[in-house]
């Protein structure tokens, strides 16, 4: 059967979600052009021609895992609710436990950012936009009377810091603390920088995440692109591939 074509967006998209999934197996210093290109059946040669380094392809692939997930933040902080219900949504989906960030790629990219400028501004760039969506958040409910935060800005780097150091912990030395834990250690942290006691009994009982495809979701797309083919045929998306967002690599027919 003939290779469905796509257009050069649409393949450029396919190497990207190929990139992260062998980042995520590989690691940052390990993967290379030949196994991202090995993930769809293309040649080097095409990999090279939209990315002309290794580090640009991982930059680029960090750029767009980690955008997804801002999406999904912005939209779970963009509901029509209370600014306590969203923020504990989004930072118990944002946790080590819950579907965001991709906690691998993240750690990975930390990493390797340490040597490389370019991941560096890039994941220094969107940590920042998730700082800001929260305090956006915070901001919001202190001016209308919901909590008192002298500092939202600060409050939102704290938070952020605590789960990005608990993901690191939770990640590195699996099974280290239980599930019911963490969210209890999540929500504490959120009350603590709100100047609450605790949180509000209504925002305890908010429900859970909607179970839907995380931004970092499987990808079951149509055949691998061909090296020399453009035309219409864009990738779907498939269920959540689980907590760290697995992207399952493309098979062709």
């Amino acid at each position: 059967m003939a290779r469905e074509r796509w257009s050069v967006a649409e393949r450029r998209e396919a190497l990207l979600r190929a990139a992260v999934v062998q980042i995520e197996a590989r690691g940052v210093a390990a993967v290379r052009i030949a196994d991202v290109a090995a993930e769809l059946g293309v040649s080097n040669a095409l990999v090279l021609y939209h990315f002309a380094t290794k580090e640009q392809l991982v930059a680029a692939a960090f750029a767009y895992a980690a955008e997804e997930d801002l999406a999904r933040l912005r939209r779970l902080l963009g509901r029509r609710t209370t600014a306590v219900r969203r923020l504990r949504a989004a930072v118990r989906w944002y946790a080590p436990t819950g579907q965001a960030k991709g906690w691998r790629l993240w750690i990975e990219s930390w990493a390797a950012a340490l040597r490389d400028p370019a991941l560096r501004e890039v994941a220094g760039s969107l940590d920042l936009a998730w700082k800001t969506a929260l305090t956006s958040v915070i901001t919001e409910g202190t001016a209308a009377g919901e909590f008192a935060c002298a500092d939202p800005s600060a409050a939102a780097w704290r938070l952020t810091a605590f789960l990005d150091g608990l993901a690191v912990q939770t990640i590195s030395y699996a099974g280290a603390l239980p599930r019911a834990t963490m969210l209890e250690w999540a929500d504490a942290a959120l009350a603590r920088e709100l100047g609450l006691p605790e949180l509000p009994a209504k925002a305890r009982e908010a429900p859970e995440v909607p179970a839907e495809p995380s931004p970092r979701s499987a990808s079951d797309g149509p055949d691998r692109p061909d090296d020399r083919a453009e035309g219409p045929g864009r990738p779907g998306h498939g269920d959540d591939a689980g907590p760290r967002g697995r992207r399952d690599a493309q098979s062709s027919s």
